[in-house]
């Protein structure tokens, strides 16, 4: 199959600005980019005139949570039967593409085979769905934020718990025989679980013989790392991807950057922003959000984030969208907080959401080029302009993943 979109303008991810030209599309891959006027040959080609629209990169969702839907607690993803959780998640993954993410880097699944589940029926052709990095769910430890027991009660969540080097390897080695590519690891907790958001609660061995044993295979490690020693003791011990990160202080953001070619971080500054001003229809007040620390996360986070981007840390999009407050297919969102909270110019911004992701997925997509895979959008508008035409759907004119279209507005498709 073959696919030619003429007439448009392309911002290719890079960060170059944009330019008039053809793209050419062959199976899965670009293989022409004519800048300016050159005409490419369209004898047995499907012809698409994009009338001077912006095709961009596929978005990369860097801290997707597929399976999380619509959850006002933790304990409502345990409570979900597999059978229901499955299709729900099936669900959310073409509501991700729907919303003009081509790839999804998964920060933790709600219950052990339901990533791998979707990723490999996304694969076959059968459902529709972004690229999947599928995880594990949340390694904890006990009183870690992921564990709902209490002595009395046994109560699911999103997590698994496992308590020293021993047991933490069995909890990796176990879902990497379920077929998962990433591993989660919460080294800090959370305001709302025993293990606060400060706390560093992973000891450095546990840590340290999760990511041994991932890498002896193959496989990411992600982490849940609000607190500074939590930030620290994952940069030092291996960990791949570092969630969170608002309390980093100096001596941690010198450890990112010096690992910045290896790493990749992300805010999830979706949920913090929407717990603040957009939760009181689900019980959270204002007052209450305030009290959970969600003001002081959020200026955190802005400190923490305009010192990365000046650092040149490599960041993602991803703000732990999938619950109530922060519904599936918002995701874009993220980019214009990256522009409003953390001082990122639109292409900045956009490149967090394109070309980094692309490099975070390990994938050749994130970019516009000859050889790339065909991940594209074609948006009704100049999204260097205002990225927040990106959360709008009718403007999404076309979603291509993997060169086959997914959607094609009817005004092209004549």
């Amino acid at each position: 199959m073959k696919t030619l979109i003429r007439n448009c303008v392309v911002w290719d991810g890079s960060g170059a600005a944009p330019f008039s030209a053809e793209v050419l599309v062959e199976g899965e891959r670009i293989t022409r980019v004519a800048k300016g006027a050159a005409a490419l040959p369209v004898e047995g080609v499907q012809v698409i005139d994009a009338q001077g629209m912006t095709l961009m990169p596929g978005l990369v969702e860097g801290h997707a949570h597929l399976s999380f839907c619509g959850a006002q607690r933790n304990t409502d993803l345990g409570d979900i039967p597999p059978e229901e959780h499955t299709i729900a998640t099936l669900h959310n993954a073409k509501t991700l593409l729907d919303a003009g993410f081509t790839s999804a880097y998964s920060a933790a699944s709600a219950k052990l085979r339901l990533d791998v589940v979707v990723r490999n029926e996304v694969d076959s052709g059968r459902s529709p769905g972004p690229r999947i990095r599928a995880a594990s769910p949340e390694i904890t430890v006990t009183g870690g934020l992921g564990d709902e027991n209490r002595l009395h009660m046994q109560r699911d969540s999103f997590g698994i718990v496992a308590d020293g080097p021993e047991a933490i390897a069995r909890a990796v080695r176990t879902c990497i025989r379920e077929g998962v590519d990433n591993i989660k690891l919460n080294i800090s907790g959370d305001d709302f679980v025993p293990a606060k958001g400060g706390m560093t609660v992973m000891r450095e061995e546990e840590v340290r013989i999760a990511c041994e044993v991932a890498h002896d295979f193959g496989r990411r490690v992600a982490s849940h790392s609000r607190a500074s020693n939590a930030v620290k003791r994952a940069v030092q011990c291996g960990v791949d991807v570092i969630y969170h990160c608002e309390m980093a202080d100096s001596e941690a953001l010198d450890l990112l950057e010096a690992a910045r070619d290896r790493i990749f971080v992300g805010p999830a500054i979706g949920l913090i922003h929407n717990t603040l001003y957009e939760a009181e229809a689900f019980g959270i007040t204002r007052a209450m959000a305030q009290d959970l620390g969600m003001e002081r996360c959020l200026e955190s986070s802005q400190r923490t984030y305009e010192q990365m981007r000046k650092r040149g840390i490599r960041v993602v999009i991803g703000g732990d969208y999938g619950f109530a407050w922060t519904p599936q297919g918002t995701n874009a969102r993220d980019i214009e907080h990256f522009v409003k909270l953390f001082g990122y110019s639109p292409s900045e911004a956009l490149q967090c959401a394109t070309r980094i992701g692309g490099e975070l997925m390990g994938l050749d997509t994130g970019l516009v080029q000859e050889g790339r895979l065909a991940d594209l959008l074609l948006v009704d508008g100049d999204p260097l302009r205002d990225v927040r035409l990106l959360q709008d759907k009718q403007r999404l004119c076309l979603i291509m993943k993997n060169g086959a279209l997914h959607k094609i507005a009817p005004a092209l498709s004549r």
